[in-house]
């Protein structure tokens, strides 16, 4: 038998120290205290004082109903540690009177923990000087392998090849160097029952249940605000995975929102934050839960979530950040993440077109309406008035009344708003809007499937969907894409995006009408008797006949006609950029007679050559429609001040 005593400022011993004590026999086999030689070992660390919930079990013979007697012998004593690593207290967690609250199962908190202290640095990982040596005998495995095992059985990946895998892993790297590497089956059996055990009903009361969560998740709410006669329901989520991505592909790189989805069929909507991965996939890195417009409160929860960046990484800072809302507050987001804000116009095009296919049969006035559609929203028809050509497109369409009154009761009293927001922001370009489609189509796929029909007007079942499930697909595309394990499971639907499926199509496979530019051929990668027509080609309101396209979506040939226009430089300019010309060479051709207007105009034209240069390299990658080389030509002259002077 080993002995060691602890006085009060001892030091934590290194594991080493205890492993080298002599081995002591003592004299009898009942022996006390008294008969044990006991060493004070000194160590590298601060003693961590614990204390202990002690629970015992005495033996009774089988079938005995009576109780145990005092003075029969104990089967065994268990011993609860009163420090963490969890908190499962409801006292603290500012919900109210849910202390009493039950899980839906019945089952309490684990025995000793409710009450009780926690965060004594006892429990190996849970301690950062647990390294080296030290970290082989730490009682759990990590925090990072467990979120990992979890992500796996929330894909469907079986208890077998999990434990399969993670031998693989360990022998790549040489063998078996600390607690992690030592994974057993018993390790994840557990975590599979929590998983097979899990229910988004905490409690049958909604509001309750989702207070429940965030208590429980406080580490991964970055905003929360319960709903009340004066504020509106806020729950703002960052998981620790979606926080790292985040910070990878953040930081000078683009973010963009995907705002009020689900607002017909789920009790509130969502919105996510999005950024974009080396392949220029979607990843969803942050998701905000309210009952109110995300335009109305952004200001509330945008700070928050800049502030926990910040916190681990001052240096970061996207290149952009893409709103597919004109109503948000484009100064919150300038001042919390200090970089360009640029419009995204894939909600309101999706919206026209998927409306269109519903409410218009006619495939050829279907186009000619897209196309009138995108005149008014960038106004290129009637100068700086979009009224002129909202009043002909109902004069000439007249006859579609169903669409009409459609158009008329969702999008004329916002039409105003598109467009000035149009002409005063920069407007993305396709690769990001077909990214963002296809997190769109993913999403919806997977809430809107009816079997959760009844789930949909309960926020613990979206909460709970949104970070097991889902959360875990966008981490097996990642792990998978770097590590080559589990590319059979994935879904292979969402493995590209529309833009990565136009790149494979052959220049040769497209048949163009330069000079009319009126259509488009291109020629079916699946069928080669096949050919697909795309209108209006080279501009953002081109359309196409493949089912792709005939669903809403942005297909693979409307983006490869754009490429191929761009390269060839045979398309006209695109519509944002006609609008973002003519705002600056009217501010070239006009400038103000007074002298300190005057000033301010030209500070205002060298921050927006800056602007331009910064945009044209955004463009370069792909994030931007392209601005013409005559504009800057044009902007770079008129700085020499000679119009002005």
């Amino acid at each position: 038998m080993k002995g060691s005593m602890k006085g009060h400022e001892a030091k934590m011993p290194r594991m080493e120290d205890i492993l080298n004590l002599p081995v002591q026999d003592p004299p009898s086999a009942e022996f006390s205290a008294t008969h044990i030689k006991w060493v004070k070992i000194e160590g590298g660390r601060q003693e961590c004082p614990a204390s202990f919930r002690i629970e015992s079990r005495r033996k009774r013979s089988e079938g005995s109903i009576s109780k145990p007697r005092v003075d029969g012998y104990l089967e065994y004593t268990l011993y609860w540690c009163s420090y963490g690593p969890e908190d499962y207290r409801d006292s603290e967690s500012g919900i109210g009177d849910v202390s009493n609250i039950r899980p839906a199962t019945g089952k309490g908190s684990r025995p000793g923990r409710r009450h009780m202290m926690r965060g004594a640095p006892c429990h190996g990982i849970l301690d950062l000087d647990a390294v080296g040596t030290r970290a082989m005998y730490a009682p759990r495995i990590s925090e990072e392998l467990r979120q990992k095992v979890m992500f796996m059985l929330y894909v469907g990946i079986s208890l077998d090849n999990i434990v399969q895998h993670h031998a693989e892993v360990v022998q790549g790297h040489g063998g078996p160097h600390n607690r992690d590497d030592f994974l057993t089956r018993n390790d994840v059996r557990n975590m599979e029952r929590v998983v097979r055990n899990s229910s988004h009903k905490l409690h049958a009361n909604d509001d309750c249940s989702v207070k429940m969560w965030v208590q429980r998740h406080q580490k991964y709410v970055f905003f929360h605000q319960d709903d009340s006669n004066a504020d509106p329901f806020i729950l703002g989520i960052q998981t620790d995975w979606q926080l790292q991505q985040m910070l990878r592909y953040g930081n000078g790189g683009s973010v963009a929102s995907h705002s009020t989805f689900g607002l017909k069929k789920l009790k509130y909507p969502v919105c996510t934050l999005l950024v974009f991965d080396s392949s220029q996939n979607a990843i969803p890195v942050a998701w905000v839960i309210t009952s109110s417009l995300v335009s109305q409160d952004i200001h509330k929860w945008f700070g928050s979530l800049a502030e926990k960046i910040q916190t681990k990484d001052p240096r970061w800072r996207p290149s952009a950040f893409l709103v597919d809302d004109p109503s948000l507050d484009i100064s919150v987001i300038r001042e919390a993440f200090h970089c360009r804000v640029l419009l995204c116009t894939w909600r309101v095009r999706r919206a026209w077109i998927r409306s269109l296919l519903k409410k218009c049969c006619n495939i050829d006035v279907q186009r000619e309406m897209f196309k009138h559609l995108g005149w008014i929203l960038y106004s290129t028809r009637s100068g700086p008035n979009a009224v002129d050509a909202i009043e002909e497109f109902m004069q000439v369409y007249i006859d579609q009344s169903v669409f009409m009154d459609y158009f008329k009761r969702r999008w004329l009293p916002y039409i105003e708003l598109w467009v000035n927001s149009v002409r005063s922001l920069p407007v993305a370009g396709t690769e990001p809007l077909a990214a963002i489609e296809s997190y769109h189509i993913r999403l919806k796929s997977k809430l809107f499937d009816e079997q959760h029909a009844n789930s949909w007007m309960r926020i613990d079942w979206l909460i709970h969907t949104l970070t097991t499930e889902f959360h875990s697909s966008y981490w097996l595309d990642q792990y998978s894409e770097e590590s080559g394990y589990f590319a059979n499971i994935r879904d292979k639907s969402f493995l590209t995006n529309a833009w990565h499926q136009a790149l494979h199509i052959s220049d040769i496979d497209v048949m163009l009408d330069v000079q009319n530019l009126l259509l488009a051929k291109v020629i079916s990668q699946t069928d080669r008797s096949l050919a697909y027509t795309v209108w209006n080609p080279g501009t953002e309101f081109s359309l196409c006949d493949c089912p792709c396209s005939r669903l809403g979506n942005l297909c693979k040939h409307v983006i490869k006609v754009a490429i191929l226009c761009k390269n060839r430089q045979v398309a006209r300019p695109l519509l944002a950029v006609q609008v973002y010309r003519q705002a600056l060479l009217t501010l070239l051709q006009n400038p103000p007679d007074d002298p300190l207007v005057l000033d301010h105009a030209i500070l205002h034209v060298t921050h927006l050559q800056h602007d331009i240069k910064g945009l044209e390299d955004l463009s370069n990658n792909g994030l931007l429609q392209p601005v013409p080389s005559e504009v800057n030509r044009q902007l770079g002259e008129n700085l020499l001040f000679p119009r002005f002077l």
